[in-house]
């Protein structure tokens, strides 16, 4: 099969390889389409720790089963799926305690194991889920970040009537926006520097737009009860670090490199009673992100704006990463249906 592969980093190529075969528990996914994600421009550029190379990316992916593995029941070849890219180990401490997304031999589909950017990815059972009808297969991969959102709001725990504030109106920022929106905040604001993003975050409801945060300070002089960084990027953070309500919430959901730090004021977050949360990829979220997806809480049409062939996997990262578009998908076998 045809395949991206990324053989160390800053080094990739589109080649050929081995077709998957299941095994016992395993299937193997045509892959209709893979949703790209920052965490795949880190991983080419070597920033991204757990990474193991050589790898094939894709960790966002929905397809049509095409082969079952011994021992494998409730699915069959041609059904509609998309999976939980997790691979917890299930015996180490932080499994035993039910927190398997800081799994001490932490995995996942498209970073530690070969993924979805590939005409076919071998998928264990245990991390498929059918597709409802209302989902389309193309729409299927935005499952994944949803999910990554949803495990967000879980260590978040907001209240009914909280004020938001984002920073970053990509992908994540946008679906963040309509998750809060759901969740019953009272406003949600939004920061980008990219005013074409702006705009889609304010047709996707947004209360307010900026491109600073100062800027909407004149209706929230007090700060906000939430305030979510979904860009990873230095400057937005320690922003971002003095926006929170006093005894607000001030959460880290975006990817930044590994060795980057952000200064902030201790004092304040003593003084103020600041609460700082990270989030973590995904914990028992992906079943729920299903359904939300099913229910139409997410304008998927909005969300998905490029797609691309396997041989124009490097053209995609760089649109990506000059911030044209939102979600961007690889389709390796044609157009997704």
């Amino acid at each position: 099969m045809r395949a991206v592969v990324i053989e160390e980093p800053n080094k990739l190529s589109v080649t050929t390889v081995a077709d998957p075969t299941p095994g016992p528990g395993e299937v193997v996914v045509k892959v209709a389409a893979a949703g790209l994600c920052g965490t795949d421009v880190h991983m080419l550029a070597g920033e991204f720790g757990p990474t193991r190379y050589p790898v094939i990316p894709g960790h966002e992916f929905s397809g049509e089963i095409v082969a079952v593995g011994a021992g494998v029941s409730g699915y069959a070849e041609g059904d509609a799926v998309a999976a939980d890219p997790a691979l917890y180990c299930g015996a180490c401490h932080f499994c035993s305690i039910g927190r398997g997304n800081l799994c001490e031999q932490w995995g996942t589909i498209g970073i530690t194991v070969d993924g979805a950017c590939a005409e076919y990815v071998k998928v264990p059972v245990r991390n498929l889920y059918r597709l409802p009808e209302t989902v389309r297969l193309e729409h299927a991969p935005l499952i994944e970040p949803l999910s990554t959102i949803v495990r967000g709001f879980d260590i978040v725990d907001p209240r009914l009537g909280d004020n938001f504030l984002i920073y970053g109106a990509g992908t994540m920022g946008l679906l963040y926006l309509q998750v809060a929106q759901r969740a019953g905040a009272a406003s949600v604001s939004v920061v980008d520097i990219n005013e074409d993003r702006l705009a889609v975050a304010r047709q996707l409801g947004a209360d307010a737009v900026a491109t600073t945060a100062d800027a909407l300070t004149d209706d929230h002089p007090r700060g906000w009860q939430v305030v979510t960084d979904c860009t990873g990027n230095i400057r937005a953070i320690e922003d971002g670090l003095t926006r929170p309500i006093r005894g607000g919430t001030f959460q880290q959901f975006g990817c930044a490199p590994d060795q980057e730090k952000a200064r902030f004021s201790p004092f304040r977050i003593y003084n103020d009673e600041i609460r700082i949360v990270g989030s973590m990829a995904i914990l028992h979220s992906y079943g729920r992100a299903v359904e939300l997806l099913g229910k139409g809480v997410i304008d998927s049409e909005t969300m998905i704006t490029h797609r691309f062939g396997l041989d124009r996997y490097a053209e995609a990262l760089e649109t990506f990463k000059k911030g044209t578009g939102r979600k961007l998908q690889i389709v390796p076998n044609g157009a997704a249906g």
